[in-house]
């Protein structure tokens, strides 16, 4: 297209171009009128340009279509171009063909996603076809095929791969696929389970090899192809162990022997007979690890046919029961009773080394030593042995404590439990259960001390646990008894305090005689702090129901007022009896058992009580007559009198232990003495001694003698003595 713009110079515009000098500037008035005539011709060149276009319409729109078919555009692209052109009149040019440039992109963009939507429904055609095609391969036999193809597509993005973006189309493929999984899957382990059963009436196993659709080889191979070999074996192996492994173990009287059938060796059939045999001893092991070689053996020929994978897939299965129902049954029971016989389980050690290099040459186990857990518990027997006397240690503790009754205690007279307690020169009587339990302490650390480090830890720990256990047992299942006064709560109090000091020289008498690994760690010192605790607040709680007793009986008497009276003498009078009463009460109870210095302990905290109680009462009395005087001190010698058998069990020092006794004592001489006397004993310091305070001298002076001078020179001169 020639438009006669070429080599244009914009001076020739200019009228005056022939005047104009090349090299001098254009004035204000020529750019004006050279751009007024640059936009004449502007116009001019579109003008031409429209016509140009206008005239040659058809040719561009043909070849446009053309372009587009060459680019897979549809025809839809040809009129949406020729209306473009058509539209060009009414139009600006730029704007028209960008338009145009538009669509193209568009419709190329709308091209590439419906060949992308194409492929993805070709795709799915293809899976849906191999979908049907593994259904009917599981359906007709061809189950080899069918699992091939599974695994197939289980490799496609369909079934592996998941996005949050996807068509929920994929997600339905999903489910369809694992659908067609879980049939192929069922109807192979049905085939395999047919191809194995058991008759228990004639306790007979028959392996056919072939099922119902498929040969037992072809559905194991299918079930390894897709990766569900486990599934497929798992109710073999189940049976096999339930109805073969487990009688044959449990049992020393039950073997299998394989028979063949009439018609064997046309069905192809092989079978396992589970027959009664002549006792044979397990003594070594070799019988039982030799019948389970044989049954095993069968298992690799029969359904494994001696693949490696499917033997090592029943042994996934299976040895952890098989090797559980050996320790149980045989190697626990073949532990030694006494170290001594020790030696003899070597014979068991050898054979069960070579019964696992058997099962690993068959490929049933492998060389790792994970597999190996029979071996690994022979080789720890000396554990075994020492956990087996452990437990049977813990066994007659627990059956000691569970079978002893506190109900009725030893008898104080008989010598068989009234032991010794340690590092004192003091004895007391325990219970038989305690008695006993100390005895199986001393036995099992006496053979720690003739067995290797790892036993005598097994012993050492054992011993321990027996006193844990009576710790823990006897507080509880005694609850009841121990919350009244009973003679079972001054036994327990005496178990668990002799236990406390018993167990402070236990390390010490055995240590030296323990193996090397045990002398560092032994100790039991530890052990003393909880048992002596847990005694004390036996103790405690009994001297507390004492107390109590102690205290309801007191308060009968009213505080002691006007005893000069017939019925508050004779309410004080029975106050004193029942105090005295309960103690003699207490202790018939208790001194037979305790030991003497915890007897005169408690003793001495409840009379302690009961002087000062008695005591405090009569100094609180702010007004006593004569005839009163009399009467409370004949309560007082009342009840010192009747404590004398009481005194005789303590000690014949018993006012120096008892200051409050002292006190009671001299309280009953107050009541005797004139003022001046009384004034006298507080000035040398008798009364001091005995534990009075001015406060308690001056309110009895009071009480006792009438208001008078003498009365206040005296209480002034026991003022003045404590200010001084």
């Amino acid at each position: 297209m020639e438009m006669g713009t070429a080599n244009l110079d914009v001076r020739d515009l200019l009228s005056t171009a022939g005047d104009l000098d090349p090299s001098s500037p254009l004035s204000a008035p020529d750019l004006r009128l050279l751009i007024d005539r640059l936009q004449i011709h502007s116009s001019r060149i579109k003008a031409r340009a429209r016509s140009y276009l206008l005239s040659h319409r058809d040719d561009l729109a043909s070849a446009i279509s053309r372009a587009a078919t060459a680019s897979s555009a549809s025809s839809s692209l040809s009129d949406s171009l020729f209306t473009a052109l058509q539209l060009l009149s009414d139009r600006p040019l730029d704007l028209e063909i960008r338009a145009l440039a538009d669509q193209i992109v568009t419709t190329r963009r709308e091209l590439q996603e419906r060949k992308e939507a194409l492929g993805v429904v070709t795709e799915i055609s293809r899976f849906l076809d191999q979908i049907r095609f593994v259904r009917e391969g599981t359906r007709s036999g061809r189950v080899v095929e069918a699992a091939k193809t599974v695994c197939e597509l289980k490799n496609s993005f369909f079934v592996d791969k998941k996005s949050d973006e996807e068509p929920l189309v994929f997600d339905m493929l999903r489910n369809e696929w694992r659908e067609c999984f879980d049939e192929l899957q069922g109807v192979l382990a049905k085939n395999v389970e047919d191809c194995v059963r058991y008759n228990e009436e004639k306790r007979k196993l028959v392996v056919s090899s072939c099922g119902d659709k498929v040969e037992l080889s072809v559905a194991l191979q299918a079930l390894e192809i897709i990766d569900a070999l486990d599934y497929g074996m798992a109710k073999v192996a189940d049976l096999m162990i339930k109805h073969v492994i487990t009688p044959v173990i449990a049992d020393i009287s039950i073997s299998c022997t394989e028979v063949v059938s009439e018609d064997a060796t046309e069905k192809r059939e092989y079978a396992l007979q589970v027959v009664l045999s002549e006792s044979e001893e397990y003594s070594n092991g070799s019988v039982l690890y030799s019948r389970i070689i044989n049954i095993l053996n069968f298992i690799n020929k029969s359904i494994c046919l001696k693949k490696d994978t499917w033997m090592q897939c029943f042994a996934k299965m299976t040895w952890s029961t098989i090797t559980d129902l050996i320790i149980t049954n045989f190697l626990s029971k073949a532990i030694p009773d006494v170290p001594s016989k020790l030696i003899d389980f070597q014979d068991i050690m050898r054979n069960t080394a070579e019964f696992e290099e058997d099962l690993r040459k068959m490929h049933f186990i492998s060389d790792d030593n994970k597999d190996k857990k029979l071996s690994q518990y022979v080789d720890n027997v000396e554990v075994h042995f020492a956990s087996k006397k452990r437990n049977e240690l813990l066994v007659k503790a627990r059956s000691i404590l569970k079978g002893f009754s506190y109900a009725d205690p030893p008898e104080s007279g008989r010598s068989d439990y009234l032991v010794d307690i340690l590092l004192q020169h003091d004895r007391c009587l325990v219970s038989k259960s305690a008695f006993q339990l100390l005895n199986l302490v001393h036995e099992a650390l006496r053979d720690a001390c003739l067995s290797s480090a790892r036993v005598a830890k097994e012993y050492y720990n054992a011993s321990r646990d027996v006193l844990h256990m009576y710790m823990a047992i006897i507080p509880v299942k005694l609850e009841k008894q121990l919350s009244s006064i009973t003679q079972v709560a001054i036994i327990v109090h005496n178990d668990l305090y002799y236990m406390s000091q018993e167990v402070l020289g236990l390390a010490f008498q055995y240590r030296a005689d323990f193996p090397t690994g045990l002398q560092d760690h032994a100790t039991f010192v530890d052990l003393a702090p909880n048992l002596y605790e847990i005694s004390e607040d036996i103790l405690q709680r009994q001297i507390h129901f004492v107390l109590s007793f102690l205290k309801d009986a007191i308060d009968c008497a009213d505080g002691f007022q006007n005893t000069h009276l017939s019925q508050q003498y004779e309410s004080a009078k029975f106050s004193i009896e029942q105090v005295v009463f309960n103690l003699e009460k207490v202790r018939i109870m208790w001194e037979p058992f305790m030991a003497t210095s915890t007897y005169r302990r408690c003793m001495h905290t409840l009379l302690d009580f009961v002087f000062s109680r008695i005591t405090a009462e009569m100094l609180a009395l702010d007004d006593i007559a004569a005839e009163e005087t009399l009467q409370l001190q004949g309560l007082i010698h009342l009840a010192l009198e009747n404590m004398t058998s009481l005194f005789g069990s303590i000690a014949t020092t018993v006012d120096e232990m008892i200051p409050s006794l002292r006190k009671l004592r001299k309280l009953a001489d107050l009541f005797d003495m004139s003022l001046k006397s009384i004034t006298s004993a507080w000035e040398n310091g008798e009364l001091l001694q005995c534990c009075f305070t001015s406060y308690e001298v001056e309110s009895f002076i009071k009480a006792i003698f009438a208001d008078s001078n003498l009365r206040m020179e005296c209480l002034l001169r026991i003022e003045g003595f404590q200010n001084s």
